[in-house]
């Protein structure tokens, strides 16, 4: 399971996300960016990020460690910004977080070098969980101790937000033309023959055990969290195989 820790402050909202995460310090010492349960698409967002970005982690990309922050909503009484006051009002239990990366430089395709193997493992990783936002416009990647970063994984796995029909939105193709990292010529066939065999149904059901009940809870059509994160598994399963035959946009 994902490491919990108390959010004990809140230092600051980060204006650079739609959905407006924030700075915090916890009980443990640390300093993290907190996603909330209030902003956006609340849970399905935390759940899409704790999926892509934990199977991240298993396949070889570096993110961010993720854990999950307990908030008090009286954090926020203090808070000027009535806009951000009530996203800690609205967000109180399990939010999510993640190590802050101090000194870590928004990633620029012009600036820093990326090889074709690693362009290619990282667009066929979002191919695999449909990454809609990692364009040249907003590259969700990072620059941290010399090496790219994976971040922001919350628009991934679209077909969740319509279950009946996410077998045939999982089965569609990806469009890398605006993928950031194109321009590196990615190695998709390498990636393919490399990351592909490893999603398996028991890497799956050890990435999905790791989001909380509390963000599974009572979603229609589900008799428990457990059926439901063997609903995450399976488009990714299915998809794993198949995905490199179906990105467009990059030859």
């Amino acid at each position: 399971m994902l490491k919990e820790a108390i959010a004990t402050r809140f230092i600051t909202p980060l204006r650079e996300g739609g959905s407006l995460p924030g700075l915090v310090e916890a009980d443990d010492h640390g300093t993290y960016v907190i996603k909330f349960t209030g902003a956006g698409q609340g849970r399905k967002t935390l759940v899409a990020e704790v999926v892509a970005g934990e199977l991240a982690r298993r396949l070889g990309f570096r993110v961010p460690r993720l854990l999950t922050l307990d908030l008090d909503p009286d954090l926020g009484l203090g808070e000027p910004d009535e806009r951000v006051q009530g996203l800690l009002k609205s967000s109180g239990g399990t939010n999510l977080g993640m190590d802050f990366l101090s000194g870590a430089l928004g990633f620029d395709p012009l600036a820093f070098p990326v090889s074709r193997e690693e362009a290619g493992r990282i667009v066929w990783f979002d191919a695999l969980v449909n990454n809609v936002d990692r364009s040249w416009r907003n590259p969700n990647l990072l620059w941290w101790q010399r090496e790219v970063w994976l971040i922001d994984h919350g628009a991934t796995m679209i077909w969740q937000h319509n279950w009946p029909g996410a077998e045939k939105s999982a089965a569609r193709p990806y469009d890398a033309s605006d993928h950031v990292l194109k321009p590196f010529a990615p190695d998709l066939a390498g990636a393919a023959a490399d990351l592909a065999p490893r999603v398996t149904e028991d890497l799956l059901a050890e990435v999905t055990a790791e989001i909380p009940d509390a963000w599974l809870a009572d979603e229609p059509g589900f008799e428990s969290p457990d059926a439901l994160r063997r609903t995450y598994a399976r488009p990714l399963l299915a998809r794993a195989a198949v995905v490199h035959e179906r990105i467009e946009g990059i030859k």
